[in-house]
């Protein structure tokens, strides 16, 4: 039977699926309004298009791959040395904790209750929860969030992929930069809630940074038409 994943887990998994498809959006955007700028030709974008999607697959699954990875690696080492200072400095980590919930405001008295109980309980959750912020028993899945991304980032980029080969000559520009900048406020939007910080910003910064990334790549394939 397959263990469940916890909240954080979940999260993270959330999180490496939204940034996939908003790089997703983005990075093949870039692309096809590029081409489109440069030809007409529907092959030439619908192969570029595609070309950018493998690419981008690969490269945000091992990103996150990698990134994650170095994350659950610096869990483990902080969790490994937590381990070895209850062994051999207990009253230090006692003190720690100790310190860190008397400076909340509560009482000497309570704060002293209080680390008994959690040092008593479970030492080594105790001091790695308030050390470093996370729970030992549960590490960041590398596995997860690259395949979350590997699959996020390819759905991401059908949207421009679609809209730039679908849509007549004459709108294929406007019309996928219309349904670009409505995707990454969507991803923007998501993003923003599951980091629990401003979703206005978060919109009007991916929004902002998805016309820029088609205003200057549309700008260079102009360059470059014949």
């Amino acid at each position: 039977m397959s263990k469940k994943l916890s909240l954080s887990q979940k999260i993270n998994v959330l999180r490496a699926s939204v940034m996939g498809a908003n790089d997703g959006i983005l990075s093949v955007a870039g692309i096809v309004i590029g081409v489109a700028g440069a030809t007409n030709n529907n092959f030439s974008i619908f192969i570029s298009g595609i070309a950018g999607m493998l690419a981008g697959t690969v490269s945000m699954a091992m990103g996150e791959y990698v990134s994650v990875s170095t994350q659950k690696d610096s869990q483990e080492v902080a969790t490994a040395n937590s381990k070895y200072n209850l062994k051999h400095n207990y009253d230090k980590e006692y003190n720690y904790v100790y310190q860190k919930y008397f400076k909340t405001g509560i009482s000497s008295s309570l704060a002293l209750k209080a680390t008994d109980e959690m040092m008593s309980a479970n030492p080594l959750d105790t001091i790695v929860r308030e050390k470093y912020g996370f729970d030992p028993n549960v590490y960041t899945d590398p596995y997860a969030a690259a395949i979350a991304s590997m699959i996020s980032f390819p759905i991401g980029s059908l949207l421009p992929l679609l809209a730039i080969t679908l849509f007549p000559a004459e709108f294929k520009v406007i019309a996928t930069s219309i349904s670009v900048i409505i995707a990454l406020a969507i991803t923007g939007f998501s993003a923003a809630t599951l980091g629990n910080s401003n979703r206005t910003k978060s919109v009007i910064r991916n929004i902002v940074s998805g016309i820029l990334t088609m205003l200057v790549t549309y700008f260079i394939g102009t360059l470059f038409a014949h």
